[in-house]
């Protein structure tokens, strides 16, 4: 195949973008969690979605794509916002760029009776597809937690789901909680698995600082289960989702028909794969703002208090602009192609790396294929301790192309 032109490459990374919005606001903030996220009181969801248009109209205008491909309402707890304010959010997506009906509006829901009260309400709103936070389906696990559900309202949330959208529900479990076993693990699995539509994704408990949860564990009045049988609990987690028919497509996500589904659970993820330009409010956005000018996809950090943003909120809430070089853009490609399951072939590599293949940026790593660069079923579970040794090679690749310049130049005086 023919190279592709610096600017047809522009032209097809900077076509398509997915809109991710954080919905900053909980009930109460979880014993586990450590995300940017404010316990809602008097929220004043006017102000809301009129800040929400604003930032979703100049993140599009910036970036002028052409079409969306899919919208993430995340949290947070966005089933908590009015459905009236989705459905703002959506018609202005509709209305700066083309969002197609098989477009894909995922919204993050939490499993409480007033979260499976309102799905109807979303759904007329313009969701196509929900993600349950189910998390555990054993009550003394939740209330560790601190989820505000119980296991039978998260099986009433996932079977009403399922009832508004056949094979567009996908639902979050952890494993390595506190006080947990490998068999306790595969037995509660195999229990989701029975009411399971086609998508799981599988988070494991990790603890850091600042969370609730920490204290307890760190004291020793709390025992989770060690590396090792974490390891053993994410494998045996695999084998059961093959065997129930799930194919892992992404080192935490499992889906079923992931072939014959357009746009396939996997669409999100492939997204990060290629690089797409994303736009995320309130968190971090990766786009090239064409509009004033740029040809640098930019590292956007969005203003973390929600009252700061709508007190001061003048069209957009990013406080910390970062131009990606080359190395950057590459290390994302990396970090986020060999979290799929099917790797990085050598056409995606291409198009951000028209100068050096993969062969050439990693000729020095003995197992990196004609063809691509992907994990085995291995290497997925020990992706952490693999992306180092990759990074580490990818930086000295560009350390000896500056070496080289630079004599050139020398030379060339």
């Amino acid at each position: 195949a023919q190279r592709k032109s610096k600017r047809e490459r522009r032209d097809l990374r900077s076509r398509i973008v997915l809109m991710c919005l954080r919905w900053l606001y909980c009930l109460k903030r979880c014993s586990y969690c450590n995300f940017n996220k404010y316990i809602l009181q008097n929220q004043n969801h006017a102000v809301m979605t009129e800040c929400l248009q604003k930032e979703t109209q100049t993140s599009l205008q910036l970036s002028q794509v052409s079409r969306s491909v899919s919208v993430f309402f995340g949290g947070g707890t966005p089933s908590l916002a009015q459905p009236s304010t989705i459905a703002a959010v959506l018609e202005t997506v509709s209305k700066h760029t083309g969002l197609s009906d098989d477009a894909e509006v995922t919204l993050e829901v939490n499993p409480t009776p007033a979260g499976k009260a309102r799905l109807k309400d979303f759904t007329a709103a313009g969701v196509n597809r929900f993600s349950i936070g189910v998390q555990s389906l054993n009550d003394g696990h939740l209330r560790i937690l601190g989820r505000d559900h119980d296991s039978q309202h998260a099986l009433w949330t996932v079977s009403e789901a399922r009832t508004l959208f056949p094979g567009r529900v996908s639902v979050d479990v952890m494993f390595a909680l506190p006080g947990q076993s490998v068999k306790s693990w595969e037995t509660e699995l195999k229990k989701l698995l029975l009411v399971c539509d086609d998508h799981v994704s599988l988070y494991q408990l990790t603890l850091e600082r600042g969370m609730q949860l920490f204290k307890p564990v760190d004291s020793g009045e709390l025992s989770v289960p060690g590396d090792n049988v974490t390891a053993v609990m994410y494998n045996s987690a695999r084998g059961v989702l093959e065997k129930a028919g799930f194919r892992q497509y992404e080192v935490s996500n499992f889906a079923k028909n992931l072939i014959l589904r357009k746009p396939t659970h996997s669409f999100t993820h492939k997204i990060y794969l290629v690089c797409i330009q994303y736009c995320l409010l309130g968190a971090h956005g990766r786009f090239v703002p064409l509009a004033v000018g740029g040809v640098q996809r930019e590292a956007r950090t969005q203003t973390l208090e929600p009252d700061v943003w709508m007190r001061e909120h003048h069209g957009h809430g990013t406080r910390r602009r970062i131009q990606l070089d080359h190395g950057g853009l590459l290390e994302e490609v990396l970090v986020m192609g060999l979290r799929m399951n099917e790797g990085i072939t050598q056409q995606h590599w291409e198009l951000f790396s028209p100068e050096a293949d993969l062969q050439q940026t990693f000729g020095e790593l003995e197992n990196v294929q004609e063809l691509g660069l992907r994990c085995s079923w291995e290497g997925l579970a020990l992706l952490d301790s693999i992306l180092p040794t990759m990074l580490l090679e990818l930086e000295m690749f560009f350390k000896k192309q500056y070496t080289s310049r630079k004599t050139d130049l020398q030379r060339d005086r």
